[in-house]
């Protein structure tokens, strides 16, 4: 299987990769526009993502570029904090962190009226001098995460590319995150991505 060509999304070159999508269908083009607004609502409030999904999921909490915790939309330099369900990174004290670095509305596609994507890539921790990521992926990943509407229909997803173990840690991170990262490469990760998309569109 081949990574879907998507306007706006990374393109694949290395290691594992995943298309996760939830799509919910309306006959009423009305009330597709007023479901896609309440879906547009909760994508943006990163620090609820753990709230739709319940317990066993990831908990994300929006930072500033200094690493201090904010509650309010999402811009590009912020960072997000995950606290993934098991093992935690040792030196970012059981986090992982990525980086927005990218915040688009309305790709062109042409089977689409709206949509909305947010790209992440691992990072350091924000405020911090050490240079090490706190990732179980190296810095070449990114997570993309987007939400769409048509006349008909409203989908969440997310797309995750070039997916390789972070060997920018220390040692008994390295060990961590290769265990964690080659699950996620065989697809134990996108059960979790799929929870988050189907919940994005639960109300």
């Amino acid at each position: 299987m081949k990574p879907k060509q998507i306007p706006g999304i990374p393109l694949q070159k290395k290691g594992g990769f995943h298309d996760t999508e939830s799509i919910k269908q309306y006959d009423n083009p009305e009330k597709t526009i007023a479901q896609y607004a309440i879906l547009k609502e909760r994508f943006l409030s990163v620090n609820q993502w753990k709230n739709y999904c319940g317990e066993g999921f990831a908990d994300f909490r929006l930072h500033d570029s200094l690493g201090n915790y904010v509650e309010r939309l999402p811009k590009v330099g912020n960072f997000i904090r995950i606290d993934i369900p098991g093992p935690g990174g040792f030196e970012a004290k059981g986090y992982d962190w990525v980086e927005i670095i990218e915040i688009s509305e309305n790709y062109i596609n042409k089977n689409e009226l709206e949509n909305l994507l947010i790209i992440c890539r691992p990072s350091i921790i924000p405020g911090k001098k050490s240079n090490h990521i706190a990732h179980f992926y190296s810095n070449e990943a990114t997570s993309s995460f987007m939400i769409s509407r048509s006349e008909n229909y409203i989908k969440a997803a997310v797309y995750g590319r070039n997916e390789s173990p972070n060997w920018n840690a220390n040692f008994l991170d390295k060990i961590r995150n290769f265990s964690i990262a080659v699950g996620g490469m065989f697809g134990v990760s996108k059960i979790q991505w799929k929870r988050l998309s189907d919940q994005f569109l639960d109300f």
